[in-house]
């Protein structure tokens, strides 16, 4: 499984009920369309974005798909048909955006309270990174690996169904995440 993370914040003088109205008519519209492979889009608000400038409030999007294939009829269906016009509204509306691609590295896909981005230690294989994951994945959470760099986003994910201490802290940004559309 892939998901295509997208991550965005709203020019200052949209109001959020606004943003979020029009955000949510383009998600309905992405998948009213029925796209082979898409398999969930999950929406969360966020109360800053460290990755983003201006790192205002803001949403960050999630859209997983089964594989590399099912990416090309996601990005041709965002702005095509009748996704165009909800595409082109919402987007107007945003201040900064930026994406990545991350494939489901260990685990299976939780629903998460938490996000915890890192980075691997210096020095660490990615063997050993991924063992020292594994009591977490063990206690229901999921780990993203990044497929593409796309932005300046860190190289990992850990989702969790409750705040936890991070195996590295030093390494991590702490994400809370309250829906702003729940799973589909």
């Amino acid at each position: 499984m892939l998901a295509y993370v997208f991550w965005h914040v709203p020019r200052a003088a949209v109001p959020a009920r606004e943003y979020e109205s029009l955000h949510h008519g383009f998600h309905d519209a992405l998948w009213e369309a029925g796209l082979p492979g898409l398999l969930a889009l999950r929406v969360y608000r966020l109360a800053r974005i460290p990755w983003l400038e201006p790192q205002g409030a803001g949403y960050e999007d999630w859209h997983l798909v089964a594989d590399s294939a099912a990416l090309d009829g996601l990005n041709e269906a965002a702005v095509t048909s009748a996704r165009r016009l909800p595409h082109d509204r919402v987007a107007a509306q945003a201040a900064t955006g930026t994406a990545g691609l991350y494939a489901l590295r260990l685990g299976a896909l939780v629903q998460p309270a938490v996000a915890y981005w890192m980075s691997k230690p210096a020095g660490m294989s990615y063997a050993e990174f991924d063992a020292s994951m594994q009591p977490l994945v063990a206690g229901g959470c999921c780990l993203w690996g990044r497929r593409m760099t796309l932005g300046p986003t860190p190289e990992f994910c850990l989702h969790a169904p409750a705040a936890l201490e991070p195996p590295y802290p030093a390494q991590a940004f702490t994400v809370e995440l309250s829906y702003s559309r729940g799973p589909r």
